[in-house]
């Protein structure tokens, strides 16, 4: 495949940061985009609500349509993938971007940090990918997306903040199992995850504000990523743990400049590579 013209992509958490660019950059080429995500009104800490990214991704040239869903809840999840079916004719792509994070040693994460976390992380990926997967047999190119890192079975990732590693290992674990259990059937499942920091919500908020954001690079790197795996051969291309920068180099780009917040300065390495 050499674009996404007339492909619809079912991209959770998609109301901002890399679900958002992701997004825009199918619209480009005339995709239809389920925006799934729970932020309905203006949140006063974070930019962007669905309805805002539904006329973004219009203006880009694509398809939109809002579905308000918390991905910890099934039937509003269920009633997304419905509504996608039944406003696009299908679904070719899912993108498991929906994640939660809270950074914290055992003692000092809370069990219900621990739950929202295994509740998005894990067990909405899993949900997503179970309820979208009837599609995705029904698609030409299909692919399922996990934005999580590769695995990597080392107390060093795992020390500084077991609960949300776990978590996340967990969907890079459903990326591990999805490829060899539905490669016959054609359907491609992949992670991707980003060589550096990138400038999201969670950045801003979380992760250290605005120094650390003008050390990121710009989510357009892991759109752009996305991109090309989303556009390769499912048959050809499944249980891969991609990392974005790697990704962009295999196409030939060389100039990483272009992504960066702050020109000339050098990006911090994410902390899971």
């Amino acid at each position: 495949m050499s674009n996404l013209v007339g492909k619809t992509l079912f991209i959770t958490g998609s109301s901002r940061g890399i679900g958002k660019a992701i997004a825009l950059r199918a619209a480009a080429d005339g995709a239809n985009i389920a925006v799934v995500a729970k932020t309905s009104e203006p949140h006063p800490k974070l930019p962007g609500t669905v309805h805002t990214a539904v006329a973004e991704i219009e203006e880009a040239g694509g398809r939109a349509l809002a579905c308000i869903a918390d991905i910890r809840q099934e039937e509003p999840l269920k009633a997304a993938v419905e509504q996608t079916v039944a406003a696009f004719g299908g679904i070719d792509i899912l993108v498991n971007n929906a994640s939660a994070i809270f950074l914290a040693g055992t003692l000092d994460t809370p069990m219900k940090r621990f739950d929202l976390m295994h509740e998005v992380n894990v067990r909405g990926t899993y949900m997503a990918s179970h309820h979208c997967l009837p599609h995705l047999l029904n698609a030409d190119n299909p692919h399922i997306l996990n934005l999580s890192p590769p695995l990597n079975m080392v107390s060093k990732w795992f020390k500084p903040h077991v609960a949300y590693t776990i978590s996340k290992f967990g969907m890079s674990m459903c990326v591990l199992g999805m490829a060899a259990e539905l490669k016959e059937q054609g359907v491609a499942v992949n992670a991707l995850w980003p060589q550096t920091v990138i400038a999201t919500a969670a950045v801003q908020n979380l992760l250290g504000g605005d120094e650390v954001v003008a050390r990121s690079r710009r989510p357009e790197i892991m759109a752009d990523a996305a991109y090309v795996i989303l556009t390769r051969d499912s048959k050809q291309h499944t249980g891969n743990f991609y990392v974005d920068e790697q990704v962009l180099r295999e196409e030939g780009v060389t100039d990483f400049a272009q992504y960066a917040v702050t020109a000339g300065v050098e990006p911090l390495p994410d902390f899971f590579l």
